[in-house]
């Protein structure tokens, strides 16, 4: 079984994210998006993502992470980078992204994995509207630890909606080269 199959290059940035569920293994589209892959690989190779959780899971739609420790307290993260949804990157299922706020240009750790094509939420056009997330990465394995998160009982705590009700960590990150 394969990701949604967007990267042409030879040699690959690949990221293994061990949670408390599974592995999950992420290859890197650094020729389509270079300041979002660079961004995200610098978070990985410090160990910024060891002991975060995916803390938003909606099933049929996406898993986030990246950004909350235990118990809902956020991680600071770096300064937010430019959008690169105009990369013609599609979200499609298995695809990585971007997670940001309503300002187009305000990613900075946060991300999602696809469960589904999620055309809604490509770049049309640089509008407010229309900017879309960024797509960087597809997972290339895992994908049992993928669904397995996505099928976890969620609930509110504090402002938090779609929260699994028993936390899901990343408990290490591992950065190699194909």
């Amino acid at each position: 079984m394969t990701g949604c199959s967007q990267n042409k290059e030879k040699e690959i940035k690949v990221i293994t994210f061990k949670t408390t569920l599974g592995p999950i293994v992420i290859e890197l589209f650094e020729e389509e998006a270079p300041i979002t892959s660079k961004n995200f690989l610098e978070y990985a190779e410090s160990g910024f993502f060891n002991g975060t959780l995916f803390h938003r899971v909606m099933p049929g739609f996406v898993i986030q992470g990246g950004g909350m420790e235990s118990g809902m307290q956020g991680k600071k993260g770096n300064p937010p980078i430019q959008n690169e949804a105009n990369n013609e990157l599609k979200n499609l299922k298995w695809s990585l992204s971007m997670a940001r706020t309503n300002d187009p240009h305000s990613a900075s750790s946060q991300f999602f994995i696809n469960l589904q094509n999620n055309v809604s939420l490509d770049y049309t056009e640089e509008t407010i509207q229309g900017w879309g997330y960024a797509v960087f990465g597809e997972v290339v394995d895992g994908f049992e630890t993928v669904e397995a998160i996505a099928a976890v009982e969620t609930g509110g705590v504090s402002s938090h909606q779609d929260v699994p009700l028993e936390e899901i960590s990343i408990i290490n990150t591992v950065v190699t080269t194909e």
